[in-house]
């Protein structure tokens, strides 16, 4: 506790350690703790509405994307988290919790935003995308090599140097040996916007808003690294003023959460709806259901037309019976398979009457009980 006591807006059972959180004469905490927890209550709630878009997803070439989209949801759900890690002052938990989850965290959007963008090229040059369980595996591998190099300088610099005389090795760290361990994250920071570069160019009217979106995302990620590594480094020290470089990173991470919200996530929930245009629009030359047949116009044509020019157009065709063309002409007749087949009982039954047509039986005739029309006679007696 401190010996001047707690700050104005901070309980006397408050620690230290989490001043800023509530110091009134110090608004930044407040403002950045603010603004964290609104992002995590938008972050969750359009994590809800991508899952409830699921089932109205028509384009099945979008729905493969999701799990992406669902993953950045999350990994940026835990950047709103780690902000309070940088709000609150430093101690072996938050010094270990700041070094290990930002690249970690980072890595995860923007792994996958390049498989994103893998896609979108892939797409474009093959005109066939790959499953969504290979954009998982990438954007998994792509992840886990960030994981790894964390959780190696986590155990050789808090496992392997346990604390001593209440001092931690992970809290002892230079600005620029923390800048320089994010190495890989700006590789796949400059990776992203490297993908979707080209797919603003994309043949497929339909996905150049996708490349527009993750271009953009990584456009503006790209700025706000830019402005807090030169702050951080080089802005706080000309100053005179260190205090500033927990501030610096804490409105980074917060800044930088909101953007893969507003500019990639919110965008690709409301193109998820979009119907499938090859769906919409069949190929030339097949209609799978056409407006009219031959038969129906010939119909709708000869009721329009009077009785003496149906009369007119019966006697020409009677008489020039070679140069007539039956208005049936061009009509193919029903499919092959809606043509009758008989039966086999169908069969027996019409071979019986072609037999009966051949070999007429003769039947024989009742005489006439008409005495007038009857011409037998009996003979005569001499």
């Amino acid at each position: 506790m401190s010996s001047a006591g707690p700050p104005k807006g901070c309980g006397p059972d408050i620690s230290s350690v989490y001043y800023n959180l509530c110091d009134l004469t110090t608004v930044w905490g407040i403002a950045v703790e603010a603004v964290a927890a609104g992002g995590v209550v938008t972050a969750f709630i359009l994590f809800v509405t991508l899952m409830g878009s699921l089932p109205f997803v028509s384009d099945k070439k979008r729905k493969g994307t999701v799990a992406l989209q669902a993953g950045v949801l999350i990994f940026t759900l835990g950047l709103f988290g780690l902000t309070f890690a940088f709000v609150v002052s430093k101690y072996p938990t938050t010094c270990s919790a700041r070094r290990f989850l930002f690249g970690v965290l980072f890595s995860g959007c923007l792994a996958c935003l390049v498989m994103h963008g893998l896609w979108l090229a892939l797409l474009d040059r093959r005109d066939k995308a790959p499953r969504s369980w290979v954009l998982c595996l990438g954007a998994l591998g792509l992840w886990l090599v960030e994981v790894i190099i964390n959780t190696e300088w986590l155990i050789l610099t808090v496992v392997r140097n346990p604390i001593k005389d209440s001092l931690d090795l992970s809290c002892f760290i230079t600005n620029a040996d923390f800048a320089m361990s994010l190495v890989y994250v700006m590789v796949l920071l400059l990776a992203v916007v490297a993908m979707a570069a080209p797919s603003l160019r994309h043949k497929h009217k339909q996905w150049r808003s996708d490349g527009a979106s993750i271009l953009l995302t990584g456009l503006l990620t790209l700025a706000i690294w830019v402005a807090w590594i030169v702050i951080f480094l080089y802005g706080n020290g000309a100053v005179g003023d260190s205090t500033w470089d927990d501030p610096t990173l804490a409105v980074a991470v917060v800044s930088n959460a909101w953007v893969f919200l507003f500019s990639y996530t919110i965008p690709e929930i409301c193109l998820l709806t979009r119907p499938d245009p090859d769906q919409e629009q069949p190929p030339d030359g097949e209609h799978v259901y056409p407006a009219r047949s031959l038969v129906y116009d010939n119909v709708i044509k000869e009721a329009d037309e009077p009785a003496q020019s149906r009369e007119n157009n019966a006697f020409s065709m009677d008489e020039s019976p070679e140069t007539s063309i039956s208005p049936y002409a061009a009509f193919n007749g029903p499919l092959r398979n809606a043509i009758y087949q008989p039966t086999e009982l169908a069969l027996i039954a019409k071979s019986l009457s072609v037999m009966e047509q051949e070999f007429k039986i003769p039947r024989a005739n009742t005489p006439s009980l008409n005495p007038e029309s009857s011409s037998l006679s009996l003979p005569s007696q001499s």
